[in-house]
């Protein structure tokens, strides 16, 4: 018999504990995205991607003597998680790819930025979660932000056809609509980690899959400089996973993803204080005053 979450009054720090989570989240998903880039100079973007989610299921393969709850696996809600894993990250990933393909990363990126607008979305009508004006605000901003950051000088090239618009803003629902059925199912079962095991062995097969079913698939070699980028990118996303999946049990929605959207912010940050890729401009200084208010806003809403 699984036990529920019972409810009580909250308290200060339980109100802040998803917050906190949900900043680790993000720094985690940067940091994990710098680790992929330096590993992208060596190896092309699929064979990255199989190898970092595969990597992702065998950590937490190798744990699972350490967290795995036997009698969890037995519940029927176990197939909310396998669900989540058939399509995130393997299905968003790649109109995540083909809509940079059709429409360049600029327009892309900012398209896939929308995701929180369609977390909150989600959360109110399944979860009957209730917006506030400080989380409206709040998560408004991070949205704009990051598309001001996504946003390069000159104009954008409208030479793709009106339907690849579908690519990265499905990638952006895919990604949404995950998080709330892993808050559904852990509503069920309260298990933020077996929540991301299942989803990164299915998401691992499938990427696998995906990846032997190329036509002349290149081979991933344990040589390329580029696998060790790729498996430390791993280790940040697995930790980032289980950080987002216990900030949505004790959290809300609507709370937590616009804060983890917030994660290029901490990419642009290490870019610049630590792998020295991106310079200070005027626009980066404006986008990290709208991010702190807009997060210390749904933080203590």
């Amino acid at each position: 018999m699984i036990s529920k979450k019972t409810r009580t009054a909250p308290t200060v720090f339980d109100s802040l504990f998803p917050v906190l989570l949900s900043l680790l989240s993000a720094f985690l998903f940067a940091l994990g995205a710098q680790f992929q880039s330096l590993g992208l100079a060596h190896m092309d973007s699929r064979s990255g991607a199989a190898i970092t989610i595969s990597t992702s299921a065998m950590l937490y393969l190798l744990v699972s003597p350490f967290f795995l709850n036997l009698e969890y696996l037995l519940e029927p809600a176990i197939l909310i998680f396998v669900l989540v894993g058939l399509f995130r990250p393997a299905v968003s990933a790649n109109l995540a790819l083909a809509g940079l393909k059709f429409l360049g990363p600029t327009l892309s990126s900012t398209l896939t930025s929308t995701a929180p607008l369609f977390a909150v979305g989600l959360g109110i009508i399944f979860l009957d979660e209730v917006l506030n004006f400080s989380i409206a605000i709040g998560t408004l901003v991070i949205v704009l932000a990051i598309m001001m950051l996504t946003k390069k000088d000159g104009k954008i090239s409208s030479n793709w056809p009106l339907w690849a618009l579908a690519l990265p803003i499905g990638a952006a629902a895919i990604r949404a609509l995950a998080h709330v059925l892993t808050k559904v199912g852990m509503e069920e079962i309260p298990d933020a980690y077996l929540a991301g095991l299942i989803g990164f062995v299915v998401s691992g097969l499938v990427t696998l899959i995906i990846h032997k079913s190329r036509r002349e698939s290149p081979a991933i070699s344990l040589k390329n400089p580029g696998t060790k980028w790729f498996v430390s990118a791993s280790a940040c996303f697995s930790l980032a996973v289980l950080s987002l999946n216990t900030a949505l049990y004790h959290g809300q929605v609507i709370q937590v993803i616009p804060i983890v959207a917030a994660s290029p912010i901490f990419t642009l940050l290490l870019s610049i204080g630590i792998f020295r890729q991106e310079v200070i401009t005027k626009r980066i200084i404006l986008v990290v005053f709208m991010v702190v208010p807009a997060v210390m806003l749904i933080a203590t809403a």
